[in-house]
């Protein structure tokens, strides 16, 4: 098993949208890191740190889970979509998607501040300076530790 965090603007889709619709498409990734996680990394069943971002108190606010295998996102191929990509073809996608499923919302949100702080979590890939991926892997005893503070 894996473990991942996958972060979200609240306003855009938030864990209280995820509880609400049970399952969805991670979709709109545009970051061949991200991207690659996504498409080379993850497993149903590999679980993931919900992660608010870009909001006043950005952090770790639910826990979701793995619910596919990658596949195509559909809108690079839609010309309405602000996630289009006039590069990518149906034989030959550049961008992949997971669906995620809900899991739990935590009862408080572990803040990016409190994670900063604490020694346990060095080498976090969140934590690394210049760090913005939006998918990105979680170390097993750094899951673990994270889990213990909720």
């Amino acid at each position: 098993m894996n473990y991942w965090l996958m972060k979200s603007e609240p306003d855009t889709f938030s864990i209280d949208d995820l509880k609400r619709k049970k399952q969805e498409a991670w979709d709109g990734v545009r970051n061949y890191q991200a991207r690659n996680f996504m498409r080379d990394g993850m497993r149903p069943g590999d679980k993931v740190f919900f992660y608010h971002s870009n909001c006043a108190v950005p952090g770790i606010v639910g826990i979701a889970k793995v619910a596919t295998e990658a596949y195509p996102d559909p809108s690079q191929f839609d010309p309405k979509s602000k996630y289009f990509d006039p590069g990518s073809t149906r034989d030959n996608p550049r961008w992949m998607l997971v669906d995620v499923k809900f899991v739990k919302k935590l009862e408080r949100t572990i803040s990016l501040k409190e994670l900063q702080a604490d020694p346990a979590l060095d080498g976090m890939v969140l934590l690394r300076k210049g760090s913005r991926l939006s998918v990105q892997p979680v170390e097993a005893r750094h899951w673990k530790h994270i889990i213990g503070l909720e």
